[in-house]
Protein backbone atom coordinates (compact mmCIF):
# COMPACT_ATOMS: atom_id res chain seq x y z
CA UNK A 1 0.00 0.00 0.00
CA UNK A 2 0.93 3.63 -0.56
CA UNK A 3 -0.15 6.52 1.60
CA UNK A 4 -0.31 10.11 0.33
CA UNK A 5 -0.39 13.06 2.69
CA UNK A 6 -1.06 16.53 1.32
CA UNK A 7 -0.05 19.77 2.97
CA UNK A 8 -0.44 23.42 2.14
CA UNK A 9 -3.34 25.19 0.58
CA UNK A 10 -5.75 27.45 2.36
CA UNK A 11 -6.85 30.97 1.57
CA UNK A 12 -5.37 33.13 -1.16
CA UNK A 13 -6.27 36.34 -2.92
CA UNK A 14 -6.83 36.62 -6.63
CA UNK A 15 -3.47 37.03 -8.30
CA UNK A 16 -1.70 35.42 -5.38
CA UNK A 17 0.13 32.13 -5.00
CA UNK A 18 -0.15 28.88 -3.10
CA UNK A 19 2.09 25.86 -2.81
CA UNK A 20 0.94 22.30 -2.24
CA UNK A 21 3.04 19.36 -1.17
CA UNK A 22 2.30 15.66 -1.14
CA UNK A 23 4.51 13.09 0.52
CA UNK A 24 4.16 9.45 -0.46
CA UNK A 25 5.15 6.54 1.71
CA UNK A 26 4.87 2.80 1.53
CA UNK A 27 5.53 0.41 -1.31
CA UNK A 28 6.54 2.86 -4.02
CA UNK A 29 7.98 1.60 -7.28
CA UNK A 30 10.89 3.42 -8.88
CA UNK A 31 8.85 4.17 -12.01
CA UNK A 32 5.69 6.04 -11.22
CA UNK A 33 3.62 9.09 -12.01
CA UNK A 34 2.48 11.56 -9.39
CA UNK A 35 0.06 14.35 -9.98
CA UNK A 36 -2.61 16.72 -8.84
CA UNK A 37 -6.31 16.67 -9.59
CA UNK A 38 -8.96 19.05 -8.35
CA UNK A 39 -12.67 19.05 -7.79
CA UNK A 40 -14.72 22.22 -7.48
CA UNK A 41 -18.24 22.29 -6.04
CA UNK A 42 -20.72 20.91 -8.53
CA UNK A 43 -18.00 19.71 -10.90
CA UNK A 44 -16.22 16.46 -11.59
CA UNK A 45 -12.64 15.83 -10.63
CA UNK A 46 -10.24 17.05 -13.30
CA UNK A 47 -6.55 16.70 -14.00
CA UNK A 48 -4.34 19.62 -13.06
CA UNK A 49 -0.83 18.34 -13.72
CA UNK A 50 1.21 15.16 -13.59
CA UNK A 51 4.91 14.41 -13.44
CA UNK A 52 6.64 11.12 -14.07
CA UNK A 53 9.53 9.84 -11.99
CA UNK A 54 11.78 10.69 -14.93
CA UNK A 55 10.62 14.31 -14.85
CA UNK A 56 8.24 14.46 -17.81
CA UNK A 57 5.33 16.78 -17.05
CA UNK A 58 1.82 17.19 -18.34
CA UNK A 59 -0.46 20.16 -17.62
CA UNK A 60 -4.09 20.90 -18.11
CA UNK A 61 -4.58 23.79 -20.51
CA UNK A 62 -6.20 26.00 -17.91
CA UNK A 63 -3.09 26.02 -15.70
CA UNK A 64 -0.35 26.22 -18.33
CA UNK A 65 1.90 29.17 -17.62
CA UNK A 66 0.52 29.57 -14.10
CA UNK A 67 1.17 26.33 -12.23
CA UNK A 68 4.40 24.37 -11.95
CA UNK A 69 4.58 20.75 -10.87
CA UNK A 70 7.81 19.30 -9.55
CA UNK A 71 8.98 16.37 -7.49
CA UNK A 72 11.77 15.23 -5.24
CA UNK A 73 12.30 11.54 -5.86
CA UNK A 74 14.56 11.18 -2.83
CA UNK A 75 11.63 12.25 -0.64
CA UNK A 76 8.86 10.72 -2.76
CA UNK A 77 7.22 14.12 -2.68
CA UNK A 78 5.41 16.05 -5.37
CA UNK A 79 4.80 19.80 -5.30
CA UNK A 80 2.42 22.14 -7.04
CA UNK A 81 3.32 25.81 -7.21
CA UNK A 82 0.21 27.77 -8.10
CA UNK A 83 0.62 31.34 -9.32
CA UNK A 84 -1.77 33.96 -10.67
CA UNK A 85 -4.64 32.32 -8.87
CA UNK A 86 -8.23 33.15 -9.75
CA UNK A 87 -11.48 32.34 -7.96
CA UNK A 88 -12.03 29.61 -10.56
CA UNK A 89 -9.08 27.76 -9.05
CA UNK A 90 -11.05 27.26 -5.85
CA UNK A 91 -11.34 23.51 -5.33
CA UNK A 92 -10.20 20.56 -3.32
CA UNK A 93 -6.86 19.45 -4.71
CA UNK A 94 -6.07 15.75 -4.57
CA UNK A 95 -2.67 14.16 -4.81
CA UNK A 96 -2.38 11.04 -6.95
CA UNK A 97 0.21 8.33 -7.45
CA UNK A 98 0.00 5.79 -10.24
CA UNK A 99 2.44 2.95 -10.73
CA UNK A 100 2.86 -0.33 -12.56
CA UNK A 101 5.01 -3.16 -11.27
CA UNK A 102 8.16 -3.98 -13.20
CA UNK A 103 6.64 -7.06 -14.77
CA UNK A 104 3.57 -5.20 -15.94
CA UNK A 105 1.37 -7.62 -14.07
CA UNK A 106 -0.73 -5.06 -12.26
CA UNK A 107 -1.17 -1.33 -11.73
CA UNK A 108 -1.87 0.68 -8.62
CA UNK A 109 -3.60 4.00 -8.14
CA UNK A 110 -3.62 5.94 -4.88
CA UNK A 111 -5.22 9.18 -3.73
CA UNK A 112 -4.65 11.63 -0.95
CA UNK A 113 -7.48 12.95 1.16
CA UNK A 114 -7.45 16.36 -0.49
CA UNK A 115 -6.38 19.90 0.35
CA UNK A 116 -8.74 22.86 0.15
CA UNK A 117 -7.63 25.86 -1.89
CA UNK A 118 -9.87 28.91 -1.73
CA UNK A 119 -9.21 31.99 -3.83
CA UNK A 120 -11.06 35.17 -3.00
CA UNK A 121 -11.87 37.84 -5.56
Amino acid sequence: QVQLVESGGGLAQAGGSQRLSCAASGRIFSLNTMGWYRQAPGKQRELVATIMSGGYTNYANFVKGRFIISRDNSKNTVYLQMNSLTPEDTAVYYCNLHQVNSGGIYSQDYWGRGAQVTVSS
